[in-house]
Parts: C-alpha cells; sequence; structure tokens
C-alpha cells in the first residue's frame, strides 16, 4: 500500500495514493487530511493556490477568524498545512483527460500524466463571460473577472460592475477604494447578495444602480470606453461611458475534460453519491464543481475533509 514514510517521504516513485485535481479550499483540506493519514497527495492547480479564493479581498464567514482574513492568506495557510504534512502541490496550466490505464487512474496535465490509485475531482468554477462583442477583444484591456486583481488599475476613474449577486456586489465595493465611481448593472430590479452586503452597498456613496439592464456590447478603440445596454422595461438603448467594465455574471464548472469520463447534471456539475464517490470506481469529487447546494469556501472545505476520509477508507480496500 503506497502511502508515506514516518518522514513524509513518498514510497512509490511513479504512482500516488491519490492526485487531487484543484487546489481550492476543497482540495487544500482534502490534501491536509490525505497528508495526515500518510497518504501520499499530490495536488494539481492552475496558478497559484486556493483557486478563487485566493482572489478574494477579505473573508469574514470563515470560522475561527472574527476580524476576517485576506483570502490570499488563507489560501497560504492552507497550502503550508498540506505541505507540512507531506502533501505535495504542482503548479500546472490545465488537466485535459482523467483516464484508467494498467490498474491506476492516469490524469493527464500540460506537464505530463500523472497516475494514481485513487482521484479528488475539485477543479473549481470559472467566471462566465457575457458573450458580447467587445468582451472578449478587450479583455485585459478593460475588460476583467476579478475586482482584487485588476482594481488598482482604475484609480480615479470610472468603472461599469454587470451582475448582482454577491460576488459582483463584493468586488464592486472594492473597486471603489480605488475608483472614483462604480456602476452597478443588474438584469432584475433587486440585488441576490447578502443581505449585510446590499446594506453596505447601498450606503457606499461611490456605487450607483441600474437596473433592468442588459449589457449589449462592449465599446472602444484601443481600449474600453464605455457600456451599451438596453433597458429591460422600455427598450431604451444607452451608453454609459466608462474606463473598464467587471463582469460578475455566475460561474461555470470546470468540468469539460470529464464529460463522457464521470457522470454530470445538465450544468457541468459532477454528481456525486453520500460519500461523494462519482460515477468512476476511485474517483471522488467535492468543492464548487461538484452539484452540491452551497458554494462557499467553509462549505467546500467540508466536503475535502469528508472526500479524503472516504478516500483513505478506499485505499484500504485495494
Amino acid at each position: 500500500m503506497a502511502r508515506t514514510d514516518a518522514a513524509g517521504a513518498q514510497t512509490s516513485a511513479d504512482l500516488y495514493d491519490a492526485v487531487i485535481v484543484g487546489g481550492g479550499p476543497s482540495g487544500l483540506t482534502a490534501a491536509i487530511y490525505l497528508a495526515r493519514a500518510r497518504r501520499s497527495a499530490l495536488v494539481l492547480e492552475r496558478a497559484m493556490a486556493g483557486g478563487q479564493m485566493a482572489n478574494t479581498e477579505l473573508i469574514e464567514n470563515f470560522p475561527g477568524f472574527p476580524e476576517g482574513i485576506g483570502g490570499f492568506e488563507l489560501a497560504d495557510r492552507m497550502k503550508q498545512q498540506a505541505v507540512k504534512f507531506g502533501a505535495e502541490v504542482r503548479e500546472i496550466t490545465a488537466v485535459t483527460a482523467l483516464e484508467r490505464q494498467n490498474g491506476a487512474h492516469v490524469i493527464v496535465a500540460d506537464q505530463g500524466p500523472v497516475r494514481a490509485r485513487a482521484v479528488l475531482l475539485a477543479p473549481g468554477r470559472q467566471p462566465r463571460p457575457l458573450g458580447v462583442p467587445g468582451e472578449a477583444e478587450f479583455f485585459g484591456r478593460g475588460v476583467s473577472s476579478c475586482g482584487t486583481c485588476d482594481a488598482a488599475l482604475y484609480r480615479g476613474r470610472t468603472v461599469a460592475v454587470i451582475g448582482g449577486g454577491d460576488t459582483a456586489v463584493e468586488e464592486g465595493m472594492f473597486l471603489t477604494k480605488f475608483a472614483a465611481a462604480v456602476h452597478v448593472l443588474h438584469r432584475r430590479e433587486e440585488l441576490r447578495c447578502a443581505q449585510i452586503a446590499e446594506e453596505r452597498a447601498f450606503a457606499n456613496p461611490k456605487m450607483s444602480w441600474i437596473w433592468n439592464a442588459r449589457v449589449r456590447r462592449i465599446l472602444g478603440d484601443t481600449k474600453v470606453q464605455g457600456v451599451e445596454y438596453e433597458d429591460l422595461c422600455t427598450g431604451a438603448v444607452a451608453t454609459l461611458p466608462v474606463d473598464g467594465v467587471f463582469v460578475f455574471i455566475g460561474q461555470t464548472p470546470n468540468t469539460a475534460f470529464l464529460a463522457g469520463v464521470v457522470e454530470l447534471d445538465g450544468e457541468g456539475y459532477i454528481l456525486t453519491d453520500a460519500d461523494l464517490r462519482t460515477s468512476r470506481p476511485g474517483v471522488f469529487a467535492s468543492g464548487d464543481a461538484r452539484a452540491n447546494p452551497l458554494k462557499q469556501i467553509a462549505w467546500a472545505a467540508g466536503e475535502g475533509a469528508l472526500a479524503a476520509v472516504h478516500i483513505d477508507r478506499y485505499l484500504d480496500t485495494l
């Protein structure tokens, strides 16, 4: 059985006990549990560890931090804790396939294949695009999906935020620390965020609201100059001059590589049983890419712990 030894060294050179696809709160929590159980665990993560959590300015609802904690700091602490117990975290660009070869699961990544006795799928989600003219053309040149990443570029300028959920409102409030004005365009007449976030946003003098607005296109020449939108109640079309556009209209699970591999629901989320087992034996799933009722860091961490316990038990049967 390919556990790690007491010093945390891997006892099998080419076969991990578990490979975890995704280094967000769910994947990192699972790595902590598996490494403490002396299982050889490898976390594959795109860019920095922590997933979208790492881009969150302040997390106030994760237990144990009454004053809140920055998302990057929390992600780094989780990573350090996993590595401390012997887990390995490897940065990749993408996972492209999950296969079964010679009795092992093979995770095909851009840096080469990795073999494992069990797999935890925790790939998370990514921002959903608007799909309007100008969005792709100006992405990175005035269009963004990360306020905490790009807010400093708009110091003293005017920006638009598209969306009305928790992410849109929270990122919009962060943008007000830099921008002179933040206009929020939302397709409905009311927000869909937490009540406390709504209260803070409505009290922020830099934020204004354009309701029942459907963005038609993003305008500009070499950079963003405005947003054209339609009033869904009257049909009137107007242009809002802005220097930047931040899009927060929902998330899409990072599961394209799993089509035909494990069972997914109609939106691409991974289906599991109560023990977080997917339709493929030895493959488990947790976190935001799993079909579950709540997308929160605490929930994702809990699922990571549960998945790790069941993976550990599964490995005992092999």
